[in-house]
């Protein structure tokens, strides 16, 4: 099975995001991927505008079906980051396309205290299937918390998905990414599983995210790794 995980800037405008998502999915059918993730917000971008506006859920699934119909027709299999009103409650979702239609929704469990001012917690894990394999996700802050992997292991996956979003300032960006990127790595040989991480990178409303998405296998060793300013689409085999 060969799995996908997307470095991408992320516009305010989702237009330009779908734009993005749409080449990335291309690019995945023709590398032959059957499972590609993207950052946490991927489809929207952090736009409080846009996150408060009246139409905002269908806008959102308005995108979701169109990226769908691509999932189904290059059989690709898709987790893509999103906002999303449950009643009055604002999530920070990942959807995951199936190419038979089918969708699973993870929200996430521990947002920062600057989401909390926005987005409300998640519910609880998700395990997914797909082509024999077991995957669970998380997003950006929930991967500070050993008990959700612990879970996924208990559960059998093979692999866990972080969906990231990691903006600081400039200088905190820089602190952290020595951080950000061995807690992934941690949690591989924790849990004895691969871990993927999907981060955004460049600028977003005066704030900085420097990349380094990763593919780590069980051993706790890196299979590939993304630079801090490119947009990339990493494929390993498991």
């Amino acid at each position: 099975m060969k799995i996908g995980v997307v470095q991408m800037k992320i516009s305010n405008k989702i237009d330009n995001n779908i734009l993005k998502i749409v080449n990335f999915l291309k690019k995945a059918k023709v590398d032959e991927v059957d499972l590609v993730c993207f950052p946490e917000m991927a489809l929207t971008g952090y736009n409080v505008q846009f996150l408060k506006s009246i139409d905002m859920n269908d806008k959102i699934l308005f995108a979701l079906d169109e990226i769908s119909k691509l999932v189904s027709k290059y059989s690709v299999c898709c987790i893509i980051g999103h906002p999303f009103y449950e009643g009055k409650e604002l999530k920070n979702r990942a959807s995951i396309l199936f190419p038979d239609g089918r969708y699973e929704k993870y929200d996430k469990l521990y947002p920062t205290e600057i989401e909390k001012k926005i987005f409300s917690e998640g519910k609880g894990p998700l395990v997914f299937e797909y082509k024999q394999k077991r995957f669970g996700i998380a997003i950006c802050r929930d991967q500070n918390f050993y008990n959700i992997f612990k879970e996924y292991k208990d559960r059998g996956c093979d692999g866990v998905f972080i969906l990231a979003a990691h903006y600081y300032s400039p200088n905190e960006a820089r602190w952290k990414i020595d951080k950000n990127r061995s807690i992934p790595i941690a949690r591989a040989v924790e849990n004895e599983y691969y871990v993927f991480l999907a981060n955004a990178t460049g600028a977003h409303f005066n704030m900085i995210s420097l990349g380094h998405s990763l593919i780590v296998d069980k051993r706790g060793c890196i299979v590939c790794e993304a630079d801090e300013a490119g947009e990339h689409l990493l494929t390993a085999e498991i």
